[in-house]
């Protein structure tokens, strides 16, 4: 390997002091200094450049809820020359700093249109030129007052995909959330709602991030939720459930054929092995029916069974009198 580079060294060296090597590094040379020239020449034209200004508000009062935050950073159109301009093209910006005790009035933080301008200039220096800055001015609400406490309820429009179903209702990670304001809550305002979630072909347990339905002049913390979805497949299950008789004289006794039936239904996957009492009869009076069978009725069905279905739906019968 050693001797490769060897030969490939003497070769580079051999190159470079031909005619036509001397050539191409004079060609690179006038090149190289023909960029540096450019260079030289770009940083010294004006330009006009936005730039994102972070914006830090400082010295805040544990006390003070802020019912509006300010915005994370400025747009700031500046016209300057490269050079001046460079250190905030290339390096991490960093952020604009304003002091609490500045610019705070009752209720409110106002940084004006000129304070807003006049830090901008000191921002970027002597020779930039500051256009514009959006937003022009800033202005942020706040309280001292503690919060008010309300229930938090969850809008949603779920529609599972066939053979699922919700196995409960959606459910925030929070129950409640806090207001906040500058000015008194009404006595009516006891329940707050999320956004709505419209969702369906759900398969499986599902979660979403979901924003508390903002309210004008309130900060609502917190702002956003998570929301979870219960889904589960539903499962096909059959059970043999005995007849019974309704309204059967004392003197009489009434036998079917058969003496239970089979009922068929889907149940979610967590109640597969949980049985609810369901009860099926026939009533004595039908015996004045034509024909000689009894439809056979059902009680009130457990809700967690759906699509629910029995064989046979009518019986074939014998009455017999007691002594």
């Amino acid at each position: 390997m050693g001797d490769l580079f060897r030969r490939l060294g003497k070769r580079i060296n051999k190159a470079a002091h031909s005619k036509q090597g001397k050539d191409v590094m004079l060609y690179l040379l006038f090149v190289a200094v023909a960029f540096v020239f450019w260079v030289f020449m770009s940083l010294d034209t004006q330009m006009e450049r936005d730039f994102d200004v972070p914006l830090e508000v400082q010295n805040i009062p544990d006390s003070v809820t802020l019912i509006n935050h300010p915005p994370e950073a400025i747009n700031v159109s500046v016209k300057g020359k490269d050079a001046q301009l460079l250190r905030f093209m290339w390096g991490k910006t960093s952020p604009v700093k304003f002091k609490w005790e500045d610019c705070a009035a009752e209720n409110s933080v106002t940084i004006t249109s000129s304070k807003l301008l006049t830090r901008m200039r000191d921002y970027f220096g002597p020779g930039v030129q500051v256009n514009a800055c959006r937003p022009d001015s800033i202005k942020v609400s706040y309280t001292t007052q503690p919060g008010v406490r309300v229930k938090l309820m969850v809008q949603a429009d779920i529609r599972p995909q066939l053979q699922y179903i919700m196995s409960g209702q959606p459910k925030a990670n929070v129950d409640s959330v806090t207001l906040y304001s500058t000015t008194d809550l009404p006595h009516s305002l006891k329940v707050v709602t999320t956004e709505p979630i419209v969702k369906s072909g759900l398969k499986d347990t599902a979660r979403y991030e979901v924003r508390v339905k903002p309210i004008a002049g309130v900060r609502i913390v917190p702002d956003k939720v998570m929301v979870t979805v219960p889904v589960e497949p539903l499962i096909a299950r059959k059970r043999s459930i005995p007849l019974d008789v309704t309204n059967l004289p004392a003197d009489k006794r009434l036998v079917t054929f058969p003496s239970k039936i089979e009922i068929s239904y889907l149940v979610p996957m967590s109640e597969y092995n949980s049985d609810y009492p369901v009860k099926a009869y026939v009533d004595y009076k039908d015996v004045s029916l034509p024909g000689n069978k009894l439809p056979v009725n059902l009680s009130l069905v457990p809700i967690v069974y759906h699509n629910l279905s029995f064989s046979p739906t009518n019986v074939e019968y014998i009455i017999e009198n007691v002594e």
